[in-house]
C-alpha cells in the first residue's frame, strides 16, 4: 500500500492487476476524455501496467496507483502522478468505472496523492491536464485547488487540452 485515505486504498499497480486496467481502459468514457490506449487483450493490459506505471515508479518514484475500495479491496479506478514529456511539471491524473463516479472518490484519492507527492517527493508545483468540455474532471480539480492556466496543445492529442495549476503564491 502506498496511501490510505478515510475510504480508500491506493497501491502500485501490479500484473495481476491486468483484468481491471483491461476494464477500464475500454470504457467508453475512458476514451472520450484520455483517450484509447490501444489496450484489447490481458497480454496488452500487462504491458501497459509495465511500460507506464510500473517504468514511472522506477522512474521517478510515483506513477498511476490502483484505487481500491475498503475495506473488501475492490479496485475502483486509477489516480497518481505522470511525469509527461511535454510538461514542465508532473501532472495528476484519475480515471474511475463509471459506477463509481459522483461518490467522492475521485477528490479523495487526488488529495491524498497531492499531499503524499508533496511529503515524500518533495514535489511543489503538481498540474493537471483535462479535456475542454470534461466537466467532471475540472470541478474535480477545482475542489482539490487547482485553477485554469491555459490552453494547451498535447503532442498526438489531435484536439486542445486545458491545464490547471496552482493557483500563484
Amino acid at each position: 500500500m502506498v496511501i490510505e485515505t478515510e475510504r480508500l486504498l491506493l497501491r502500485q499497480l501490479r500484473e495481476d492487476d491486468e483484468p481491471f486496467m483491461l476494464a477500464l481502459l475500454n470504457e467508453p468514457s475512458f476514451w472520450e476524455n484520455i483517450g484509447d490506449r490501444g489496450v484489447r487483450t490481458l497480454a496488452d493490459a500487462r504491458a501497459y501496467i509495465a511500460n507506464g506505471p510500473v517504468a514511472s515508479y522506477a522512474r521517478h518514484g510515483y506513477g498511476l496507483y490502483l484505487v481500491e475500495l475498503k475495506p473488501e479491496g475492490a479496485p475502483i479506478g486509477i489516480c497518481g502522478l505522470l511525469k509527461r514529456e511535454y510538461l514542465e511539471d508532473p501532472d495528476i491524473g484519475f480515471a474511475f468505472r463509471p459506477q463509481y463516479w459522483s461518490f467522492g472518490y475521485a477528490c479523495e484519492s487526488a488529495t491524498a496523492v497531492m499531499e503524499h507527492a508533496r511529503r515524500h517527493f518533495w514535489l511543489g508545483r503538481i498540474v493537471a491536464i483535462t479535456a475542454p468540455d470534461n466537466t467532471g474532471s475540472i470541478n474535480v480539480l477545482r475542489k482539490i485547488g487547482l485553477q485554469y492556466e491555459r490552453t494547451i496543445e498535447v503532442p498526438g492529442a489531435g484536439k486542445p487540452c486545458v491545464l490547471y495549476g496552482p493557483p500563484p503564491a
